[in-house]
């Protein structure tokens, strides 16, 4: 597809285009809990996968420790090996099982459906866990999963006689590794063919041999001490252990360090547990907690376990994606929240990037919730949550704590993970490359051994470390604001227009950097723009370091990003846009100071701030890519894409069918009629617009804060 923008004869007026295909009525709701490894996966294809997944009632679970079958592109058994241990499965091969022709004659399993399996173990808990809270912890449900939690135990269609898909005689303590291209078989077919044809390994889970290391995919072997962070043991690996009860009274020690370099830059300031915790699915190990976990105090409240609060209506309907609901600032359920995140954040440093979005679901639902939550029920109920988070309710509620966040607080290895990925231009794989391949420590191991090899963005990260965590108050960000805007009009003219989006457009009373978007209604005028509004601040002296200077916008006249693109890229990368180091060049003793010293240093802190520049005929969709919180943004983009076969980014929307440009915001015409005096009048119009033409209810920014 040409970069050109076509004819607003060609260019589609809030067309809903026939949205992407539909999954076949393939019924995996039988099957055990599936997990998806994302090796040689494109971000956008894995999560395809599951949403596909999820449409055939599939239990997809985020924690391969849960798993009994293992979606793979990986063939080789060495590597399905080393992604399984990366995870922290650790298994021993066994031989290959057949499947068994059990089936009552219409190739379907005689085992007893999952539920009725659920209902037969219980039973065996004993008369301690009658006043339970019946919490089914089979699966984690998707992060895509708008609807209930994925049916279990649900009979598979017919299909030709022959072996089960499952196949019936298999321990329940053997994972099978099979092709992805299964599922896709299985979907032309209509029903669940038989795993035989598709398994390239089957391993039962072992505990992890004494002196060896959890690999770091994309990394190699070189650590030479064990590195301690827990991993998820509260699974139904083991015969007997189905039930949450049993499971949180496993008890599997690790071993911790007791050093704390960082200060306040760590996670917490609690001693290591000489008793490890499943910190990262959020379920303790240690016994003291177990009890705690079979009532919630507000259970002993008799007739409150079924007072629940009227569900909201975008509960009731299953709403899908969190650009459909009303997000506010401020959430009653904030403490419980903020637990979450330190969990999340914890899988993001460990590179588990499936559990980072089921955390980030979980917590957008969370946030959305009216209501301050007081039965686990209700969390269940919430799209995106499932057991592992209404658990960890049970626990914080009753011991005012999660031993899964306390472990995460204490672990040395995540401290120093933290600090790495703190540093402005270091992600979390570039914080595991410092760590576990370059053996660093802290920042003087990067001065000492590593300063010529950072990125110029990377030295100046952690040149002013310090002064890039000091949140940066609303006040500031508003002069910071005005002074750009004025700088863009002095290199332009007055009808240069902009706004401030970011955590600040959201409400936040403090922010870790600016993010601005200029823009003009003649289009000429912010072509190259960003250039010459950051030499006029550079001229000024508010610019010390210009890290970045992009013009990817400019190079393409300001067409909205093609498709396809060559190379992959996104739009809200392909906008011109400057990543500068921001200084304001004023002090009250300046000119005292300078006349004493000439090299006299100016002590105002550095502060990090973006300027991001958007032709007007796209102005709307810039600012509504880049107001809400991350998991907003995410779903705007998913409901773009699976509901109207669109293609949303910063740069505009394109049909996903024939390419072609969809004009949101009336550049060319607003509902039916053509010409400039339709146009959208104010960048905030503009983003009403892009609301609108998507179906969408508008929502102001502080509505849209999903953590």
């Amino acid at each position: 597809m040409a970069n050109s923008d076509p004819p607003s004869s060609q260019t589609l007026q809030n067309s809903s285009a026939t949205p992407v295909s539909v999954v076949d009525k393939l019924d995996l709701s039988a099957l055990p809990p599936i997990f998806v490894s994302a090796t040689h996966f494109e971000t956008d294809e894995l999560h395809e996968l599951e949403e596909e997944l999820v449409g055939c009632d599939a239990t997809l679970t985020y924690d391969v420790k849960e798993a009994k079958i293992v979606l793979s592109k990986v063939q080789r058994k060495p590597r399905i090996n080393f992604d399984l241990r990366a995870k922290g499965l650790w298994t021993e091969e066994v031989v290959q099982l057949k499947s068994h022709s059990t089936q009552e004659g219409n190739g379907r399993s005689a085992l007893p459906p999952a539920k009725k399996r659920k209902v037969e173990q219980s039973e065996n808990l004993g008369k301690d866990t009658s006043q339970a809270i019946v919490i089914d912890d089979d699966s984690t449900a998707s992060e895509d999963e708008g609807d209930a939690l994925p049916h279990k135990g649900a009979r598979a269609p017919d299909a030709p006689s022959g072996s089960p898909p499952f196949p019936a005689g298999f321990p329940h303590d053997v994972v099978s590794v099979v092709k992805s291209q299964w599922f896709e078989q299985s979907r032309l077919a209509g029903y669940p063919l038989p795993l035989d044809d598709f398994l390239t390994y089957q391993g039962r889970p072992i505990n992890k041999p004494a002196g060896e290391v959890t690999p770091q995919p994309g990394t190699p072997i070189k650590q030479t001490k064990a590195i301690t962070v827990a991993t998820y043991t509260a699974t139904a690996g083991k015969p007997g252990t189905d039930s949450i009860v049993d499971r949180a009274r496993e008890d599997t020690p690790t071993g911790t360090s007791n050093s704390d370099r960082f200060g306040k830059r760590r996670f917490g300031h609690h001693a290591p547990s000489s008793t490890g915790a499943s910190w990262a699915s959020g379920q303790g190990q240690n016994s003291q907690y177990a009890h705690l976990l079979q009532q919630t105090t507000t259970e002993h409240d008799e007739g409150q376990s079924s007072d629940l609060p009227e569900m909201p209506e975008w509960i009731k309907e299953g709403v899908k994606y969190a650009c459909q609901r009303l997000t506010p600032k401020d959430s009653p359920n904030e403490p419980f929240i903020a637990l979450l995140k330190t969990i999340k954040l914890a899988r993001l440093l460990t590179n588990d990037e499936i559990g980072v979005r089921a955390y980030s679901t979980s917590i957008a639902s969370l946030a959305a919730y009216p209501y301050k939550v007081s039965n686990p029920r209700e969390i269940m109920a919430l799209p995106g949550c499932d057991a592992k988070i209404a658990n960890l309710f049970v626990e914080w509620v009753n011991t005012g704590k999660v031993k899964a966040v306390e472990d995460i607080e204490a672990d040395e290895d995540l401290k120093i993970l933290r600090l790495f990925y703190e540093i402005w231009g270091v992600g979390a794989t570039t914080a595991r490359e410092f760590y576990y391949d370059r053996g660093w420590r802290d920042l003087d191991d990067i001065v000492e051994f590593g300063w010529s090899t950072l990125s110029r963005v990377q030295q100046i990260g952690v040149k002013y470390y310090d002064e890039f965590l000091d949140p940066i108050p609303r006040a500031e960000v508003e002069l910071i604001g005005d002074i750009i805007h004025r700088h863009a009009v002095k290199v332009r003219d007055k009808d240069v227009q902009s706004l401030i989006v970011g955590g600040y457009r959201r409400g936040k009373e403090a922010c870790g950097d600016v993010d601005m978007i200029v823009s003009h209604p003649d289009e000429k005028q912010t072509l190259d723009i960003v250039t010459d509004i950051v030499a006029s601040l550079e001229e000024e002296g508010w610019i010390t370091h210009t890290l970045l200077l992009s013009t990817h916008s400019t190079k393409r006249d300001q067409q909205t990003l093609p498709f396809r693109t060559e190379g992959g890229g996104h739009g809200f990368d392909t906008l011109d846009k400057a990543l500068v180091v921001w200084q304001d060049p004023h002090w009250p003793t300046k000119d005292a100071d300078l006349a004493a010293n000439p090299k006299a240093k100016n002590p105002n802190i550095h502060r990090r701030v973006d300027i991001i520049i958007s032709s007007w005929r796209t102005v709307g969709c810039a600012v509504a890519g880049w107001s809400g919180g991350t998991t907003f943004q995410r779903d705007l983009r998913r409901y773009a894409k699976n509901v109207k076969s669109w293609k949303f980014d910063s740069s505009g929307v394109r049909d996903r069918v024939h390419g072609e440009v969809v004009d949101l915001e009336g550049y060319y015409e607003w509902k039916g009629k053509a010409g400039t005096a339709n146009r959208a009048k104010t960048m905030v119009e503009a983003e009403r617009r892009v609301f609108e033409g998507m179906g969408l209810e508008f929502r102001e920014p502080w509505e849209r804060c999903t953590g």
